[in-house]
């Protein structure tokens, strides 16, 4: 029984960080300059996104 689920967390491991390093080859890159601040209160800038409560 302890050496069934210690192989379950092995392969857990393995296909989570086959996961990340497919994800990280894959997708482009992040441009950190071209990201929208995360809160806009107060720096004079409108925040955007896609909330339904936002007036128009």
């Amino acid at each position: 029984m302890i050496q069934s689920t210690k192989k379950y967390q092995v392969l857990f491991w393995v296909c989570l960080s086959s996961f990340l390093v497919w994800d990280t080859t894959v997708s482009p890159p992040v441009d950190l300059r071209n990201e929208p601040p995360l809160i806009a209160a107060g720096s004079g800038k409108p925040s955007s996104g896609g909330h339904c409560a936002v007036s128009k």
